[in-house]
């Protein structure tokens, strides 16, 4: 029997905000400003609360892009010549500098080894460029069996439409399927609104409300521990 684990991206398996920090900083030093940690800080904060309102559905795709960098290049009391081309510039150089985070690459290989007929998906929003461009800059793309990505697939987490097409292109019943991120507005409410076990990974603040919020199975708070409850769930199957 095949199990199959689906695992969100940045701030699961590949450290988003380091290659977020990168490019950021390519592309500001391309446009002649200066870049520190203070502009990435501003950046990082306003582009997080971009994308919540995109999972909400008030904003568009192109609203984020176009909206970050013209919020960057005012906080950099510059002018900006065409976001949507800074953008692109900017997803390039994010794509190519992938950043696993620390021990990631180890525990996918252990899992593919350790439990058998795993299969490793990534579910992940985001620009498919960027994620796929990362994952395979990382080596990711030795473990993995497919790539979900929100761009592609025309809907997002935490949409359930997201979750249906994953399980129709794998070929799987829900009960075999679980779903592991950090994120509770994506991550979680998507895998509890698809009827799908869930990890919480990383968990931080009250995450026993959390848990109960947002229905979650499992939590772990390191890649060794998430190791164990994925093979006691696949034990269980």
């Amino acid at each position: 029997m095949r199990l199959n684990f689906l695992f969100d991206l940045d701030q699961t398996l590949l450290d988003f905000h380091a290659s977020e920090y990168r490019a950021l900083g390519i592309v500001l030093r391309e446009n002649g400003l200066s870049f520190s940690e203070e502009i990435y800080e501003a950046f990082k904060a306003f582009n997080k609360s971009l994308w919540l309102e995109l999972e909400k559905g008030r904003i568009t795709r192109t609203e984020v892009f176009e909206k970050r960098f013209r919020y960057i290049f005012g906080v950099c009391g510059a002018d900006l010549p065409d976001p949507l081309r800074v953008n692109e510039a900017f997803i390039r150089a994010m794509s190519v500098n992938g950043v696993p985070m620390q021990g990631a690459l180890d525990f996918v290989n252990r899992l593919k080894s350790g439990i058998r007929d795993a299969g490793i998906y990534i579910a992940s929003n985001g620009a498919s460029v960027n994620a796929r461009g990362r994952i395979a800059s990382t080596g990711l793309d030795r473990y993995v069996d497919g790539v979900f990505v929100s761009e592609e697939m025309g809907v997002m987490k935490p949409d359930p439409r997201f979750f249906e097409i994953c399980l129709e292109q794998i070929g799987a019943p829900r009960e075999n399927c679980i779903m592991v991120g950090d994120s509770l507005t994506s991550d979680m409410l998507g895998a509890c609104r698809a009827s799908l076990k869930s990890v919480w990974f990383m968990p931080s603040g009250d995450w026993q409300r959390a848990m109960k919020e947002y229905e979650i199975d499992y939590c772990a708070s390191s890649f060794d521990e998430l190791y164990e409850v994925l093979r006691k769930w696949a034990a269980d199957r």
